[in-house]
């Protein structure tokens, strides 16, 4: 009984809590290895094509065309980390525009371009990427993809910044299929 109070006293604190983490440490394995706890790769159900289509609000341009063009690639970054080269599937721009009270009965108000902002628009990027999918939704480049998740397009000439406004999960790798699941006749507004 001697010897045992003896090796106790010879323990420190600091000892007692490296023995312990190691243990903790220990149980941890042993349920991932078991399967009783789940790690990142497992939690991934399957990969597939996604389209979804960036948002950018008050974009300030004075050329002729807008430089985002269909069929181009945009390079992308998500939350200013630069991640890969996406296929543009469509873009839509529109100019500001603005609210006026109407001049005849038929209607309160009417919807009519901004003069006084000719170099403002409103556009709309479709883009389409490989994800995996996971319970919580898609994740590309590490970053689950949500609306409202900022994102940057960079070309040769631009560097737009927006946000994720819809997201789709493509079951076929089929272009068509990826251009049939796209609504056309969105509004930019």
């Amino acid at each position: 009984m001697e010897k045992i109070k003896q090796i106790i006293k010879n323990f420190k604190i600091v000892d007692i809590i490296i023995f312990v983490f190691v243990i903790i440490a220990l149980a941890v394995g042993y349920t991932t290895f078991k399967g009783y706890r789940q790690t990142a790769g497992k939690q991934i159900e399957a990969t597939s094509k996604i389209i979804f289509k960036v948002y950018m609000r008050g974009v300030t341009f004075s050329g002729e065309n807008i430089p985002i063009v269909k069929g181009d690639k945009t390079f992308i970054s998500i939350r200013n980390v630069p991640y890969s080269d996406l296929d543009i599937v469509d873009v839509k721009s529109q100019r500001r525009q603005i609210v006026i009270p109407a001049t005849n009965s038929k209607k309160i108000v009417v919807v009519v371009e901004d003069e006084s902002q000719p170099d403002l628009y409103d556009v709309v990027v479709t883009l389409t990427d490989n994800a995996k999918i996971t319970k919580d939704g898609a994740v590309v480049g590490g970053n689950k993809i949500k609306m409202g998740l900022p994102i940057t397009l960079e070309g040769p000439n631009y560097k737009f910044t927006g946000s994720v406004s819809d997201i789709q999960v493509v079951d076929t790798v089929d272009s068509e299929a990826v251009n049939h699941n796209i609504n056309t006749t969105d509004d930019v507004q």
